[in-house]
């Protein structure tokens, strides 16, 4: 089977599959599997697999059929132009929260040596991406669960952020040693009713990462409430939220003090980030 036979293929088992973007994703897993470039494929779609790339093939598609996630599968994931390692037990970066981070990088314009708080970090991608964006700040990333924090310190060391540093720590406990200028969240926010309307590939990834409580806030109360005095003056708090949120999270930011209080929407025009000053 040629590189061309193979992802007009893969093309076709994945769309049988239900996958959505079945185009992209072939593509992808065709550059896992042969270690090619997209330039390289071009050049090469007729030469033939050899055992080893088809063996891997026939692995890696009836494995993404079953609607594993793709970023498992290939073990890392691009995020805001960077590499991050992925896998079991780690939320896989998600495009949206790119806006998150842009927002972040807006607001350090105006103090480059800001000291930055990431909470529930995760895979590191928010707060790794606004360290390596912004070399004079400092970031402290704080992650409870083992797993997620190995990809974390790997993400560290793979993007050569030396200015940020990671804590591993429940936030519901976690007591900071100082005081910031940014606090950045993208906490689990999905309540119970969704849970159960979940799509297959987020059924297969951390509990831990997505469940925010009975209505999907228990992260927000707690942030705006108990990190706020870890905020120095003028400081302000940014978190990703659902798309249905927007408004009880910007009510919640308004009872803890918090002023000139905002909601951005995502590249689908979904509301996706609340944000706000500490009068």
């Amino acid at each position: 089977m040629t590189i061309f036979e193979c992802y007009n293929q893969t093309k076709k088992m994945l769309k049988a599959a239900g996958i959505e973007d079945e185009v992209f994703e072939a593509k992808q897993l065709i550059k896992f599997i042969t270690k090619m470039n997209n330039t390289e494929i071009l050049a090469n779609y007729t030469a033939p697999l050899d055992k080893v790339q088809e063996a891997l093939w026939t692995v890696t598609v009836k494995q993404r059929c079953t609607r594993y996630p793709l970023q498992y599968i290939l073990g890392e994931w691009e995020f805001y132009g960077l590499p991050f390692y992925v896998g079991e037990g780690c939320l896989a970066p998600r495009a949206d929260t790119e806006i998150l981070v842009g927002l972040a990088n807006e607001w350090l314009i105006r103090k480059p040596d800001a000291k930055v708080l990431d909470l529930c970090a995760g895979s590191g991608a928010v707060g790794i991406t606004v360290a390596k964006k912004n070399p004079k700040a400092s970031v402290t990333l704080v992650e409870k669960y083992e797993v997620p924090f190995i990809y974390l310190n790997r993400n560290i060391k793979r993007n050569e952020t030396e200015n940020a540093v990671s804590v591993m720590a429940d936030i519901f406990e976690y007591e900071p040693n100082e005081k910031f200028d940014l606090i950045l969240s993208n906490p689990p926010y999905i309540s119970s009713d969704e849970m159960s309307l979940l799509n297959e590939e987020a059924k297969m990834e951390p509990t831990t990462a997505l469940f925010g409580g009975e209505d999907g806030s228990d992260f927000y109360r707690h942030i705006l409430k108990e990190y706020k005095k870890y905020l120095n003056q003028g400081g302000a708090v940014m978190v990703e939220i659902g798309f249905s949120q927007g408004e009880a999270v910007k009510e919640l930011f308004t009872q803890n003090g918090f002023i000139n209080v905002q909601i951005k929407n995502d590249y689908q025009d979904n509301q996706r980030v609340v944000f706000g000053t500490l009068a």
